[in-house]
């Protein structure tokens, strides 16, 4: 057998945690085992009818070829739209389209960050933001919010000792994910005044904004002082229930959009064609569908809440996405794994995303699910 010698920079990483529990759960379901699977940020829900529809009607007019790279002109023009009723001014010169919105993460870090830079994470922190880091040959400082609930406001001293001049790029997710925190404006504008003081540049990941409970998620880069140094990044995936579809999109000053594009012609060459069409379809016409799959979010968060507290676990309540950090013991790895062998429940451990002590749930289960869920935990005292 051949001894390949790998690249140093794929040694860096490890597999995605997230996937790897969900690889793992399948492996069970296989075996004729009834997994709940919490573990993967997967809407249950279909796609929106009338979306599927403007995808087979695209396929049907003979929309299958290559698109110019950067996306076709009606879905940047419908982002563009999007973006100005978010308060972000731009163009469709400023627009990259992508087959999903990691691979306009990974092109933006690839784009901005050389061997040692140093980018600055909010953790807990999904869990391929460090990998990138780390294969762009970056450096990670971290801030902990966990003592905070997660909220960013009450850590702003922290990262204001943490970033420096030196420090390259922040990345902000918010709605977040794991925690399902929405930072506050006082939070972002603490963002924007480090930002501005130390030239930074921010990378806002609002893959999550539509998904939000009774308050709202300011776009970073609408801020004062912030247009020229934030790189907003959304997707089709959450909001719209098309993970498998692979559509996303990322806005950028136009000199960072002009070097992405290099990364993007020579990777990807562009999005696919019918699904760039169905993109626009989700942006134009499906407000009723978002807001239907929103409040049945809502109404799951607030069950689990509930049923966390009967058995005496009181969590950091979501004001978004729909994940929940569940304080667990200080071996989360141990404990997820045990969890899934003894009570067949999928979750993933919070070291995963820079917080040890916690498991990540989502909550993209119906409530019959999410019941057996927590009724299985506590049976096997996991609670």
């Amino acid at each position: 057998m051949t001894d390949f010698d790998f690249a140093d920079r794929v040694g860096r990483v490890e597999p995605s945690a997230t996937l790897a529990i969900s690889n793992l759960a399948g492996e069970l379901e296989a075996d004729g085992i009834d997994v709940v699977d919490l573990s993967v940020g997967e809407p249950d829900f279909p796609t929106p009818e009338n979306i599927v529809e403007a995808g087979k009607d695209a396929m049907d007019a003979g929309h299958t070829g290559y698109t110019s790279s950067n996306g076709i002109p009606a879905l940047k023009e419908a982002i563009v739209d999007k973006l100005h009723d978010d308060g972000i001014d731009c163009g469709t010169e400023n627009i990259i389209v992508t087959p999903g919105g990691k691979q306009g993460l990974y092109e933006i870090v690839h784009t901005l960050i050389d061997d040692g830079d140093e980018v600055v994470l909010l953790d807990p922190a999904w869990v391929s933001y460090e990998a990138m880091v780390k294969l762009a040959g970056g450096s990670l400082k971290r801030v902990d919010t966990s003592p905070h609930d997660f909220q960013l406001e009450p850590a702003l001293d922290e990262l204001a000792e943490t970033v420096s001049d030196e420090t390259e790029l922040l990345v902000v997710n918010s709605p977040s994910n794991p925690t399902g925190a929405v930072y506050s404006d006082a939070a972002l504008e603490g963002v924007r005044d480090l930002a501005v003081e130390h030239d930074i540049t921010v990378i806002s990941d609002e893959i999550y904004k539509e998904i939000t409970y009774g308050v709202s998620q300011t776009s970073l880069g609408s801020l004062e002082g912030m247009g020229d140094r934030t790189i907003t990044l959304n997707g089709f995936s959450k909001a719209y229930s098309m993970t498998g579809w692979r559509l996303g999109y990322f806005c950028a000053p136009e000199s960072v959009v002009q070097q992405a594009g290099k990364l993007h012609s020579h990777s990807v060459s562009c999005a696919v064609n019918f699904v760039q069409h169905a993109g626009v379809e989700a942006l134009r016409n499906t407000d009723d569908a978002v807001a239907e799959m929103r409040d049945a979010f809502e109404e799951r968060r607030d069950f689990l809440v509930d049923l966390l507290a009967e058995h005496g676990v009181d969590v950091a309540v979501p004001d978004g996405a729909f994940y929940m950090m569940l304080p667990v013991d200080d071996d989360d790895q141990a404990w997820c794994e045990g969890a899934i062998e003894d009570a067949h429940v999928a979750t993933v451990p919070g070291s995963a995303f820079g917080t040890p002590g916690y498991a990540r749930i989502s909550y993209a289960k119906s409530q019959e699910r999410l019941a057996e869920a927590v009724e299985r935990l506590a049976a096997h005292d996991y609670l």
